[in-house]
């Protein structure tokens, strides 16, 4: 089955990218309620490898077989697999001090020899910025469905995403959307609303640079607290990103993957 590779980015650190590529993957498998996806989640943030915990499967090991690495299966989520650097270090909390050529190096074999089996979507989360890795996922990647660009409402996080959106028009990979992440929060017990990191800057941009904007997700205690449980997060984000990934699946139905590549 042809499967639908969606670029996870972000500007900037501390938007919360990672959780929101762990969380898109969950719905994305979820679908409709009637009908699961198969998805997998391909964590190339070598410095920061924060998916295995999201996924409670901090710990675990992969296994090698004659097609490849065989990417560590979500308890309780089977259609989900994930692959990260996570899986191969002894020590889970030693800070990862590689030089470019080996993060490279690594993240091209995360393309090329993970045998993912047949899948519909591959998520693919990406360390923050633009950077060799982005260059080596994007150049070992057969074909792109689009980017996901995740930012926070305020001016500094906002600008870093352009840089962004320009990263992509010169690699030939398509823009599905912006989503604004930590987007406003509502007391859950006087329902009062602060927006805490300001308002408006996703929207603002998406009509600035021609591009949609996915939605907006709040802040949400809740979402935090199943990020460090390694389950699935409920409330008003969890049906925030639900509403995004089912608007992300609508893209990837209708899309033509494209070749990623170009001058930089």
């Amino acid at each position: 089955m042809t499967r639908q590779t969606i670029l996870v980015l972000s500007g900037k650190g501390g938007v919360g990218k990672s959780t929101f590529a762990a969380n898109l993957a969950r719905a994305l498998a979820r679908g409709d309620g009637t009908t699961r996806a198969h998805v997998g989640v391909l964590d190339i943030d070598i410095c920061g490898p924060s998916i295995p915990t999201i996924f409670g499967v901090r710990g675990k090991r992969v296994h090698t077989s004659d097609r490849g690495w065989i990417p560590v299966r979500v308890p309780d989520e089977e259609s989900l697999s994930v692959m990260s650097l996570g899986f191969l270090v002894e020590d889970q909390d030693a800070a990862v001090v590689w030089r470019g050529p080996k993060k490279t190096s690594l993240i091209q074999q995360f393309v090329k020899d993970v045998f993912w089996g047949e899948i519909d979507f591959l998520v693919v989360d990406t360390p923050p910025g633009t950077s060799d890795e982005h260059l080596a996922a994007v150049e070992s990647l057969e074909a792109v469905a689009g980017a996901v660009i995740v930012t926070q409402p305020q001016a500094v996080s906002v600008a870093d995403v352009r840089r962004e959106l320009t990263f992509c028009r010169k690699l030939n990979i398509p823009v599905i959307g912006i989503v604004e992440n930590f987007s406003g929060f509502s007391c859950g017990k006087c329902g009062h609303h602060v927006d805490i990191f300001g308002s408006g800057g996703g929207s603002a941009l998406a009509k600035e640079c021609g591009v949609d904007l996915l939605g907006r997700v709040p802040v949400d205690p809740r979402m935090a607290k199943s990020g460090d449980d390694g389950t699935a997060p409920t409330g008003e984000a969890a049906n925030a990103l639900q509403e995004i990934a089912h608007r992300v699946k609508t893209y990837c139905d209708s899309a033509v993957p494209v070749t990623p590549g170009g001058n930089v």
